[in-house]
């Protein structure tokens, strides 16, 4: 069975407060008309909960990477849950999600953990955990343009894999891109996808921030519709992460999930899926999570430390984990609000923890983005800490693909970093085509790799 036969199933646009009021998706929207709080996508759970559990698992069971389009998704293998209102004839998908859940046994075991798994989000088909919340919102943009909404273009500001993921979508729906990049600020691999899914891509002379206020602007005023996470459809793909979690764990819940926080839509979305699959019987318990911020981009971090009793915007200062060098998150009231709910913990990595982070779990088999390589950093420190148990099954989120950042890496193992001691620098070595000096220089790496 690939469908449900629930009629007239729907979900809307409301506040994140207690304003009352619902939206249609198809409405163009992003923020309370009464208090200007942020919107959330709320679907009809009483509706959903006439559907037995074990129901629910078996559909998605059977959906997961099948060849049944659009359910082979592991986001439209959802739908019902995630976005009922899209026709399937108007759904962009690249069949993202279904994603390696990579049980890293020899970085957990130089731990002292008994279970640290890495959820490869990076395996997408842009290369980052981006695509799991286009695919929704671009699909709806194409069913609300089948629907005679006059909309001539979808725009976000990026600091690299949004535009990526949005340029992408945009392309194989036919519908134009306009992305907003600060200049200098994302990587070489990052530009390029833009580019060569012919979207309009903009470099201001600027920061993320920067951009952000720009795109707002355009898109209030034009027939032109936002793709930042602050729109909420965004969120609905991306929560995705965790259900699918719990289904590669057999509907079973790991302790702790890590992830990296910039613009924070992504702690929103982890906890939302979480909470869904809760209240669907689908799992009998809620992890905790935990929200790692690099020292240089660290509002959140901050306000933890007051309890999130206050919170203020910071200008971001430069960090080598670029996707999350903001300093005014959008989605800051959610983030709170899910943190909360979670019993959640904010941690903070400076530029040596996380560069050090990632190359010590490169040395393991795995290839880290520098945003991974924060939430492993935290992680180093939360298990020194004793804030996470070395008998806890920890789940970190890989955001990206390492393969965009490159000249991260080069420059890591080059140690042309500055204010960064590269202690797992591995550099090529260079030999004449000699035998007996080349045997030498194997058995000398292999006597240093047996110590």
């Amino acid at each position: 069975m690939t469908e449900l036969k629930l009629k007239n199933l729907k979900s809307w646009f409301q506040c994140i407060q207690k304003c009352e009021g619902k939206h249609d998706l198809n409405e163009i929207i992003y923020s309370c008309p009464k208090c200007g709080n942020l919107l959330e996508v709320r679907h009809d759970i009483e509706k959903l909960k006439t559907i037995p559990t074990e129901k629910w698992k078996k559909l998605f069971d059977d959906r997961y990477m099948s060849s049944v389009w659009p359910y082979g998704s592991s986001v439209w293998g959802k739908k019902e849950i995630v976005c009922p209102n899209v026709e399937n004839d108007n759904v962009v998908s690249a069949y993202e999600g279904g994603s390696n859940l990579f049980w890293a046994e020899r970085l957990g075991k130089g731990l002292g953990m008994d279970e640290l798994w890495i959820k490869q989000c990076g395996f997408n088909h842009t290369g980052s955990f981006k695509d799991l919340g286009m695919t929704v919102l671009v699909s709806m943009v194409k069913q609300m343009i089948s629907e005679g909404k006059n909309i001539i273009a979808v725009a976000c500001a990026s600091t690299g894999d949004t535009s990526a993921a949005l340029a992408a979508y945009c392309a194989a729906a036919g519908i134009q891109a306009i992305v907003f990049l600060p200049k200098n600020k994302v990587s070489t691999a990052q530009l390029i996808q833009p580019l060569a899914n012919n979207a309009l891509t903009l470099s201001l002379d600027t920061d993320f921030d920067g951009c952000m206020k720009i795109v707002q602007e355009v898109c209030s005023k034009n027939s032109i519709y936002l793709a930042n996470s602050m729109n909420s459809l965004r969120i609905e793909g991306q929560k995705t992460i965790s259900i699918e979690m719990a289904q590669q764990f057999q509907w079973e819940v790991p302790d702790v999930v890590i992830l990296p926080g910039g613009n924070l839509g992504n702690v929103t979305a982890i906890g939302k899926g979480f909470s869904l699959a809760k209240e669907l019987g689908l799992i009998d318990k809620l992890p905790k999570i935990v929200c790692a911020q690099a020292e240089q981009a660290n509002p959140l971090y901050q306000s933890y430390l007051t309890g999130f009793k206050e919170f203020h915007p910071i200008k971001a200062g430069k960090t080598l984990a670029s996707a999350i060098q903001i300093g005014n998150p959008v989605s800051v009231n959610k983030a709170i609000k899910t943190l909360k709910k979670f019993n959640g913990i904010v941690e903070q990595a400076s530029e040596d923890e996380l560069t050090n982070a990632a190359a010590k779990a490169d040395k393991t088999g795995l290839f880290c983005c520098p945003h991974t390589g924060v939430a492993l950093a935290a992680l180093f420190k939360l298990m020194k800490k004793g804030e996470i148990s070395k008998k806890d099954r920890v789940v970190v989120i890989s955001t990206a693909n390492g393969l965009k950042f490159t000249d991260f890496k080069t420059n890591y193992h080059t140690k042309s970093l500055t204010g960064v001691e590269s202690k797992y620098a591995n550099q090529p070595v260079e030999l004449a085509p000699k035998y007996d000096e080349v045997l030498d220089t194997i058995l000398k790496k292999v006597e240093q790799t047996k110590n």
